[in-house]
């Protein structure tokens, strides 16, 4: 089956696409391959060892600044979407009677205080506040756990 490679995400072409890669950058033009006979001299054989040992410093350091800018960019849209979330589903966090004295800042300050452990969002509150059931913490004397 025929694909556009532009539009497989997994090709070097969708991913220089979309901005994805590193793939304009003037370092991978220093490391390009020339196929020119040089006469061997060995200063310049200590030169190009060195270079090639800054151009790969510089290459790491842009790739990590590029992914470092990439992730930041995705970490606030996925915040901004999970409390969009749970501000338009917070009847699945609190319990049915507790809604009602609720605003909706306040549902985004108390999911700002609560715990993720694992898969499950344990809150810091105690369980009258939050309106759930108190399980104990099993072996060890864990504190207990509001579910």
């Amino acid at each position: 089956m025929k694909r556009n490679p532009r539009k497989v995400r997994w090709t070097k072409a969708y991913r220089a696409l979309a901005g994805k890669d590193l793939t304009d950058d003037a370092v991978f033009d220093m490391e390009r391959r020339r196929n020119v006979p040089v006469r061997y001299d060995r200063g310049l054989v200590s030169r190009s060892v060195a270079a090639m040992q800054r151009v790969d410093e510089v290459r790491v350091a842009r790739q990590d600044r590029f992914y470092e800018r990439r992730m930041r960019q995705s970490r606030a849209e996925s915040r901004a979407a999970a409390r969009a979330q749970l501000e338009n589903e917070a009847h699945l966090v609190k319990a049915p009677g507790g809604l009602a004295t609720v605003a909706p800042a306040d549902v985004a300050a108390r999911a700002r205080a609560a715990k993720v452990v694992g898969e499950k969002v344990v809150a810091r509150l105690p369980a009258e506040a939050v309106g759930g059931r108190v399980r104990t913490g099993g072996a060890g004397g864990r504190a207990p756990m509001v579910e």
